[in-house]
């Protein structure tokens, strides 16, 4: 009788029986080092006391972040960045007004001048000048800004005006500032970015463009119709059409290209700005879908600018319905939307009525960023239940909302949507333009609203979850964001037994 076999099998059995015996203990330390955590992170917010912020910002520093799903390229990157790139790129920035020659302090000059002149800077004449120095980081972000109220402009006003001066340099090379945010991310405990980084090309056809502007959100369904099926027909049928949607896939590719590795992955949404006439927006919405289409890198459109603004107001109900539209059309594109960044006093009382509705119900909305209107729309009571029911996650972007806006503490409705159990992300809206980062918005999150362990880990997952990565790619992320937090609650259960 041949006994190898036998003894193969009990070995076997030992062995795996080792291993199930390991995995339990396995498993039995990380279900300790969970309760350790909860524990110590409860004790950091609990009372009535302020939350002991300095060990608080300790473990928002260390948490695993998941993704930030509210992000767009140009504002997270800082200001020091752009005057590095203004150096590279041998611009100067006007050093004092001159009206008559149509130039503002501040503002780059991109005609590349060989020195430095007495009315235009160099980077390096700037970095010398301490105190022009300091007022050009106030001008390129929000920093030093309440300090300061009286000197500056209106506060949502002083915020979109950041991107109009360091624009021009902020085309220098977006391989290079993907790297930097991939690094900055990483840093932050994030592995997943899905960023705006460059809008979708316009297709010009001034007929149809004109018929479009002449159409308004009060237009009838059949005319609006029409005119976009025009449109969508011509740019189906036009090459040149055709080759700027490709040229832009392309473009985005290269600029992505070597990104993503083992602890971190890219994605974009394409975009459009919502205060251009009727026209121009919906050229730019059709590549922007059309781009985002049988995409695996560009994975979802949006809708960027001052929801306050003129045009932006006058032609919302316009806008939703070219979304549904152009959502009929292509159905396998996913749909963020910048919908609610509103707040009383900022538009009149009937501006506040129907945004965050019209994205869910007319434009299929899948998210909402910001959301800051909710209290304040027709029956928000339904709309809450309509968001918690059709499972369309929220992007808190804290830090912008309380400066844009000036919505924070208790009225910020991050405390409508954790009581009624509406899903929302953490997000950093734009961390450069704000001086922020993701670890920080967190501290705000938990210091301000105190969430249990157990919701603020849910918070994490959701950023994973309510990504528009496909299903196969958020089972990848889980996967990696359940490894991070169990060595994440394993650092803090020795912090926790100190």
């Amino acid at each position: 009788m041949n006994k190898r076999p036998a003894i193969l099998s009990i070995i076997l059995l030992a062995g795996l029986l080792t291993g199930a015996a390991q995995a339990g203990n396995d498993n039995g330390e990380a279900q300790k080092n969970y309760r350790f955590t909860k524990q110590f992170y409860g004790e950091l917010i609990a009372g009535k006391a302020p939350a002991q912020l300095a060990e608080l910002n300790l473990l928002m520093t260390m948490l695993p972040k998941g993704g930030d799903i509210h992000h767009h390229y140009s504002g997270a990157l800082y200001a020091e960045t752009y005057l590095d790139w203004v150096a590279k790129q041998g611009y100067c920035v006007y050093r004092v007004d001159d009206i008559p020659n149509h130039r503002e302090k501040f503002r780059i000059d991109t005609s590349r001048p060989s020195a430095t002149s007495a009315d235009c800077l160099s980077a390096d004449a700037i970095r010398k000048d301490n105190g022009f120095y300091r007022q050009l980081l106030m001008r390129w972000s929000d920093k030093d800004f309440d300090n300061h109220s009286h000197e500056e402009p209106a506060p949502d006003q002083q915020f979109f005006n950041t991107f109009g001066f360091f624009g021009p340099a902020s085309d220098y090379s977006p391989q290079d500032g993907l790297k930097l945010l991939k690094q900055q991310a990483k840093a932050d405990n994030l592995q997943y970015l899905e960023t705006m980084l460059k809008g979708s090309p316009a297709i010009a056809n001034p007929a149809l463009e004109s018929q479009l502007n002449a159409l308004s959100s009060d237009s009838d369904a059949h005319t609006i119709e029409q005119a976009l099926q025009q449109y969508a027909d011509f740019i189906d049928h036009d090459a040149a059409a055709q080759q700027a949607i490709a040229d832009y896939r392309n473009k985005l590719g290269n600029y992505a290209a070597g990104i993503d590795d083992n602890d971190f992955t890219l994605r974009f949404q394409s975009y459009t700005t919502r205060n251009n006439p009727p026209g121009t927006v919906f050229s730019n919405l059709y590549t922007a879908f059309a781009a985002a289409h049988d995409n695996k890198l560009v994975v979802g459109v949006n809708f960027v600018g001052p929801e306050n603004g003129y045009v932006a107001m006058r032609d919302y109900g316009l806008h939703m319905r070219m979304f549904r539209f152009l959502r009929q059309r292509f159905p396998d594109v996913r749909l963020d939307l910048h919908a609610g960044e509103l707040t009383l006093g900022m538009v009149p009382p009937e501006g506040l009525r129907d945004h965050m509705r019209a994205a869910l119900d007319v434009a299929g909305a899948e998210r909402i960023g910001h959301g800051i209107d909710v209290t304040y729309e027709s029956e928000p009571d339904q709309l809450l239940e309509d968001l918690k029911r059709r499972n369309v996650a929220v992007e808190v972007c804290l830090s912008s909302n309380a400066f844009i806006l000036g919505v924070k503490e208790q009225m910020h409705p991050v405390t409508v949507y954790l009581r009624h159990h509406v899903p929302f992300v953490i997000a950093t809206d734009d961390a450069g333009v704000s001086r922020s980062n993701i670890s920080a918005e967190y501290l705000l999150f938990a210091s301000r609203y105190r969430p249990s362990y157990d919701t603020l880990k849910q918070v994490v997952y959701n950023s994973i979850r309510y990504s528009f990565l496909s299903a196969e790619d958020k089972k990848v992320q889980v996967k990696r964001l359940d490894a991070r937090f169990e060595k994440f609650e394993a650092d803090v259960a020795k912090l926790a037994r100190k």
